[in-house]
């Protein structure tokens, strides 16, 4: 059996950070949060990884990784365009968003053919999160049985603005029942967590476990992905902020009947950078995990 794959999506716009941070360095001598993850993917035991971006950035993309991943684990790029898989579906032309994460890992189709893991290009996952994935590709993961990486929600939360994520309900074998992208999430003034829709405010617990788009698939996926993406088309793609999740299609996995996803709770340490104001601290975290000896000083 080959190897399981690396998916990263990394072609976000970053609007509300402000610029291009999938190729920003955090680590002493300029690594990405990227290169911890591929970093820690690699020693997990993943085989190969493949970036999503955009054309636009692809060669300045290319030419921060390709040198340092060179013999150390294969790579494939995937360009993510608004056209892509929209054949007969008339595009509005004020439209610039992605069409979000799910048509990103439909633009996989035909490069990824074994079981893969996705991630986000700017969040930090920890190594333990990145073991407990490749023990599951490698031993559970087929058709009918997907598996979603569940971080307690107050470990992944910003100061510094609101964040979105996949509210994983789960049944006592810690099976996925329901899973909905809450897009407006922070800590309100009181100290309580709530996620805010519609001008409704809703409280949700500490240790709510959400999806923080690491997630574990057989490439069966990439087409339900294709299916679905279809009827988003056709509902929402008039709309010019919609956007296709991940989660999305994952929850339609189990609503249709095709079969289960394990939520596995991990207790490993994450952050991420939402925003500008977030990077200080992303900074300080990595430098405390190679002074801690988790990563060498130089990783490549």
């Amino acid at each position: 059996m080959s190897a399981p794959t690396l998916v990263i999506l990394a072609a976000g716009m970053a609007s509300r950070y402000g610029s291009q941070k999938q190729t920003e360095g955090f680590g002493p001598n300029g690594e990405t949060i990227m290169d911890y993850s591929i970093y820690d993917a690699i020693r997990a035991g993943f085989g190969k990884v493949v970036f999503i971006i955009r054309e636009d950035f692809a060669t300045a993309f290319k030419e921060v990784f390709e040198p340092k991943l060179k013999g150390k684990i294969a790579t494939a790029y995937v360009y993510q365009a608004l056209d892509k898989y929209t054949t007969g579906f008339n595009i509005p032309a004020e439209r610039t968003k992605p069409w979000g994460t799910a048509h990103a890992v439909l633009c996989t189709k035909g490069v990824v053919n074994e079981p893969f893991a996705v991630i986000n290009a700017d969040d930090y996952y920890g190594k333990e999160a990145f073991e407990q994935a490749y023990k599951f590709l490698t031993t559970e993961c087929n058709e009918k049985m997907y598996c979603i990486l569940g971080y307690e929600l107050a470990n992944t939360l910003s100061a510094n603005g609101t964040v979105s994520r996949g509210v994983c309900s789960t049944n006592n074998q810690n099976i996925l029942t329901q899973i909905n992208e809450r897009t407006k999430i922070y800590r309100n003034e009181d100290g309580q967590i709530i996620y805010e829709e519609a001008g409704v405010e809703t409280p949700l617990q500490e240790d709510t476990r959400v999806s923080m788009n690491f997630m574990c698939f057989a490439p069966g996926f990439i087409d339900l992905c294709e299916n679905e993406f279809a009827t988003f088309l056709e509902k929402q793609g008039q709309e010019l902020k919609s956007e296709f999740y991940i989660p999305y299609v994952t929850g339609q996995f189990t609503t249709l009947g095709l079969g289960d996803v394990k939520v596995i709770p991990t207790n490993a340490k994450w952050f991420g950078v939402t925003y500008k104001e977030d990077a200080p601290g992303v900074k300080a975290s990595i430098d405390k995990l190679v002074q801690d000896k988790v990563y060498p000083e130089r990783l490549w």
